[in-house]
């Protein structure tokens, strides 16, 4: 099975250096962080010319790798990797199955991350040309592979000089389509993730619907529960059944690194030297890390950080079903993220302000955001706007904005929109209704299921950003079958705050 089972702590690793910096202050501390920073493993893959100074911003690379090794390049255990569900040595490889870019502004402050999808259609550094970005990693790595063992370089070794060549690559790439000089690189593998999340006590997340799927094992009601281990593995590394496939997957582990860094950093975590022990141990196994970062002095500029204070966002894209040599990619366009990545940084919110529902009428302008719901409901949506792929698009965005995905239907031509509500839904109704543009009105419907919203398409939509120009068509609607196109925009999908519990898809 050719699955991804990225070890996606990485959001982890950051919080681990919170921790550190909290409990140093002790004798106690002070041997735990000298165990770690004596034992951790280390690569030379920083340009000399980076600054590592606290006092200067720093960009930190965080890549999940989909390997079988451990942080010393040995190969896990085959009774490990079947608790995982891994497979065996053979499955995965070291393709960088999850990429988040971590602003930290100068003298500290509100850290900002981006996930970068794995299927991102870019310009690999090294002369490589156009791929996918998770295979910079690997080009590199397989090129320095083959001069290694004809040096006659074998072993672990020849695994940790491999992923030197590989991260840098990574790194060169990360650079040239985000404009933003890198600083530091940490990368995890597998069991990372498994041996992080137990070692915290467990994370609490939130699905707006019940999950079961038999690719990664994810098997989960909806609601609000504490996961751990190979469950938090799984919730993490779903995409099959996700509407947004990869970039539902992100939003994902956005979610779970929020709830994550709002545990550690709102409990006891910090200051409990067992737990912080177990945290050592983990990332001791799991964590390579940039030669020369002094993670100490880091962990100190970060002391003040508090939960609400880390913003996840995902960079913009333009087409999520782009066809390449490579396979199915997603198209960006570096220009267009470099101008989003920029913008959140000076500290304009990609996602405006959420607005505020008065009353159920319907205004005379489409509301420019959309709040997310209060509670879980999921929305179902017919088509008959005539406009190709609209149902498809506009679940997608609904998705973003915390609301479930229901059922979607191509119905005969209608001239109006309209929005029907199940009973307690009518608030939700509203703000469907008010985003959805002028005139549409909503209507109680007995017949829907319990937290069910469904919304009639007519050709009056005039919702934002979801109808590409000339998809107009006079004949039936075709709710599903083209591609989920997201016009070019400064902005991607809602960032999530590190500052509670999101309930997601």
């Amino acid at each position: 099975m050719s699955a991804s089972r990225s070890a996606r702590i990485i959001g982890r690793t950051v919080i681990a250096l919170v921790s550190l910096s909290v409990f140093a202050g002790t004798w106690a501390g002070w041997f735990q962080v000298h165990r770690l920073t004596s034992s951790l493993s280390t690569v030379d893959v920083i340009d000399p010319g980076a600054s590592t100074s606290p006092a200067d911003e720093q960009n930190i690379l965080l890549v999940g790798l989909d390997t079988r090794t451990d942080a010393q390049g040995n190969p896990l255990p085959q009774d490990l990797l079947d608790q995982l569900h891994a497979g065996d040595a053979s499955d995965g490889g070291d393709n960088t199955d999850t990429m988040i870019l971590v602003h930290i502004p100068a003298g500290g402050g509100n850290a900002v991350a981006f996930s970068i999808p794995r299927d991102s259609y870019v310009q690999l550094a090294g002369n490589y040309g156009k791929h996918k970005i998770n295979s910079a990693y690997t080009y590199a790595q397989v090129a320095a592979m083959t001069k290694l063992r004809a040096q006659g370089v074998s072993g672990p070794q020849l695994n940790v000089q491999a992923a030197q060549a590989g991260a840098q690559n990574a790194i060169q790439t990360v650079q040239q389509l985000t404009g933003l000089k890198i600083n530091h690189f940490a990368s995890v593998n597998l069991v990372g993730f498994y041996d992080v999340s137990e070692a915290v006590g467990g994370v609490p997340v939130c699905l707006l619907a019940p999950v079961h799927d038999s690719y990664s094992g994810a098997n989960f009601p909806a609601g609000q529960q504490t996961i751990s281990g190979a469950q938090a593995l799984a919730f993490v590394r779903q995409r099959h059944g996700l509407l947004n496939g990869d970039l539902d997957r992100i939003r994902r582990q956005q979610a779970f690194m929020a709830s994550m860094a709002h545990t550690v950093l709102s409990a006891g975590t910090l200051t409990n030297p067992t737990k912080l022990g177990n945290l050592i141990d983990a990332l001791r196994k799991t964590v390579v890390l940039d030669q020369g970062w002094d993670i100490l002095t880091f962990a100190q500029q970060l002391r003040n950080l508090s939960g609400g204070k880390i913003q996840f966002n995902t960079i913009p894209v333009i087409n999520v079903d782009y066809k390449t040599s490579d396979g199915d990619s997603i198209q960006v366009d570096p220009a267009q993220i470099q101008a989003f990545i920029r913008k959140t940084i000076d500290g304009a919110d990609p996602a405006p302000p959420s607005s505020t529902v008065s009353s159920s009428s319907v205004p005379s302008v489409p509301s420019a955001t959309l709040p997310r719901p209060a509670a879980r409901v999921v929305v179902d949506v017919d088509n008959g706007s005539g406009v190709n792929g609209l149902a498809t698009r506009l679940l997608q965005d609904l998705s973003a904005h915390g609301y479930g995905t229901g059922t979607q239907a191509n119905i005969a031509s209608r001239r109006t929109t309209v929005v029907d509500y199940a009973s307690g839904q009518r608030a939700n109704a509203e703000q469907l209704a008010r985003y959805l543009g002028d005139g549409v009105s909503v209507v109680a419907d007995s017949a829907l299921t319990s937290g069910h919203i469904r919304i009639h398409l007519g050709a009056d939509y005039a919702g934002p950003d979801l109808q590409p120009a000339g998809s107009a068509s006079g004949g039936s609607a075709l709710g599903d079958t083209s591609p989920a196109v997201s016009p070019p925009s400064s902005s991607g999908p809602p960032p999530i705050i590190a500052d509670g519990v999101a309930c997601i898809n």
